[in-house]
């Protein structure tokens, strides 16, 4: 038996017997782990009041083995709050959405639970701070972690050289199963032609350019955003659930 300690983001809880929450986090040393939390349904609970998504916390966890993901779950014996970003963020529907769909995102990029995804948590809790701050609208805060965290998992696209020959940009054509834009004759079936301003601010997003982002017109973060969410479809095989209910 072993005591593991880590901090992490609540990425979600479900319910258990009558008083108990299965929580999944996303740890810095551990990647994604499910831990048991005992009691904190209860009214009088003050622990579980610390471990609610969005919540960036540093939690004890208490499990059988050597190892923190075995064959059974281990318990939340501790937990200790480092940032409630949640108070910002449920209280916002537009943040909200960002932030559920952020949330998810960075579950279905780290698939195998006990290994470690350092990056993805570093831009999570990134992500999250700039969401709860409110210094940039949610849905470019979550263009912009969607964008950066395909390029953290392998899969970052290009919106300026032709993603495969590499002939410097500008090029028009986009598709996601070419990785990004193309030029004309690399250009592959089902090819869109974007405008070059919504190709601009997802080049901004995925790069930090913030100042770009913010001065971009709706119509061009519309168009924009709509290819991000075509560009995750593909490289996850399906679309997020919570996507559907973003504000754009």
């Amino acid at each position: 038996m072993s005591l593991f300690r880590d901090d992490g983001i609540v990425l979600r809880t479900q319910k258990l017997g009558e008083a108990d929450r299965i929580i999944t986090l996303l740890t810095r040393g551990h990647g994604r782990v499910r831990a048991v939390a005992r009691g904190v349904r209860r009214t009088k609970s003050k622990f579980g009041a610390r471990l609610e998504p969005f919540s960036h916390v540093d939690v004890q966890f208490f499990a059988r083995g050597s190892e923190l993901v075995g064959r059974g779950l281990p318990l939340c014996t501790q937990s200790e709050t480092i940032a409630a970003y949640g108070g910002a963020i449920v209280t916002d529907y537009a943040r909200y959405t960002a932030g559920t769909a952020m949330l998810e995102t960075a579950e279905r990029f780290t698939d195998h639970e006990g290994e470690p995804a350092v990056q993805q948590y570093l831009l999570l809790v990134g992500g999250l701070r700039t969401l709860a701050a409110g210094e940039h609208a949610p849905h470019l805060v979550l263009d912009a972690f969607l964008l950066r965290s395909l390029a953290v998992n392998g899969y970052a696209p290009s919106f300026g050289d032709c993603a495969k020959c590499g002939m410097p940009g500008p090029n028009r054509f986009f598709s996601a199963a070419a990785g990004g834009v193309t030029c004309g004759d690399c250009r592959v079936p089902g090819s869109v032609v974007p405008s070059s301003e919504s190709l601009g601010l997802l080049g901004a997003l995925l790069t930090g350019d913030w100042a770009t982002a913010d001065a971009c017109e709706a119509r061009h973060v519309r168009e924009g955003s709509g290819l991000v969410a075509a560009y995750l479809s593909w490289h996850l095989e399906r679309g997020l659930r919570s996507l559907r209910y973003v504000e754009q």
